[in-house]
């Protein structure tokens, strides 16, 4: 090859190198809204699991992540280009999925009576489908906001500022989990040191723990409300004419259509299984 054209090639390079760390940049910070949500839904998902368990849960639900961040990217891009009237449908039956989750399992939480109607714990094969069923609407909004930061950009650049964002927040989100789910271990390996200052480091751990991941039991069912009844009202602009009332309200009226639609669709796959046992 030669020289100039070698130089033409590596200058083309560095361009688009250099496109796809601006644009990751400004397509991470889009994204982090949802990354909160995210992460206090996964660590929900995959407690409740033996203690010698929970990493490879961790693990076999993030190998998930990944798989489906494989079929999401190249999906995205394909959808974007040749029918991107797809994508509102698309995420409006996500966001209906996540309202219907979450509404279940407040209808479980609270008015499932265990005597009358004992329901068996889930295994942990269904977990971990669970776990990467809710990861995959995650994924496919945090895609769908990131498309909207390399819109214009060409197709390599898009592939690689989308594989390089799925991969970081995959990376990103299940450490926190795997950190979150062993801070007990951690707490009972610092509080059997013979520092004062790490045992009671330890202690400090031990007895967070249990309290976090019951902090996150409650923000995870909350986060699939606001996620879902966040994808709902942007869908169709529902909520556009009330902005003038700020982030905060916004986001509790998304949190109630969440609540309002899961029930609706609660209810009506309830009465279609009564039909059809009929």
């Amino acid at each position: 090859m030669p020289a100039g054209n070698l130089l033409t090639l590596l200058d083309d390079i560095a361009s688009i190198l250099d496109d796809v760390a601006i644009l990751s940049k400004v397509a991470a910070r889009k994204t982090t809204g949802v990354l909160g949500d995210d992460l206090a839904l996964n660590a929900e998902q995959v407690s409740g699991v033996s203690a010698d368990r929970e990493l490879p849960v961790v693990w076999k639900v993030a190998k998930g992540s990944f798989v489906n961040k494989l079929i999401l990217v190249p999906s995205a891009i394909l959808i974007s280009t040749f029918t991107p009237f797809l994508i509102i449908p698309l995420l409006f039956l996500g966001g209906l999925y996540l309202c219907f989750e979450g509404f279940e399992k407040v209808i479980e939480k609270f008015f499932h009576n265990k005597e009358s109607n004992p329901k068996p714990p889930q295994t942990e094969e269904e977990k971990i489908k669970g776990a990467i069923r809710t990861d995959f609407i995650l994924s496919l909004e945090i895609i769908v906001i990131a498309m909207g930061s390399v819109a214009e950009a060409t197709f390599v650049t898009r592939l690689l500022v989308l594989s390089l964002i799925g991969v970081a927040m995959t990376v990103g989100v299940y450490g926190l989990v795997a950190l979150i789910v062993k801070l007990d271990d951690l707490g009972l390996w610092l509080n059997g040191k013979n520092n004062k200052f790490l045992q009671k480091l330890g202690w400090l751990l031990l007895a967070l723990a249990p309290r976090l991941m019951k902090l996150l039991s409650v923000v995870g069912t909350l986060a699939m409300f606001l996620v879902g009844g966040g994808i709902i009202s942007h869908s169709f602009h529902l909520l556009e004419s009330l902005s003038n009332l700020g982030n905060f309200f916004i986001t509790i009226l998304e949190g109630l259509l969440g609540f309002i639609s899961g029930g609706v669709i609660f209810f009506v796959v309830h009465l279609v299984s009564k039909l059809k046992k009929a």
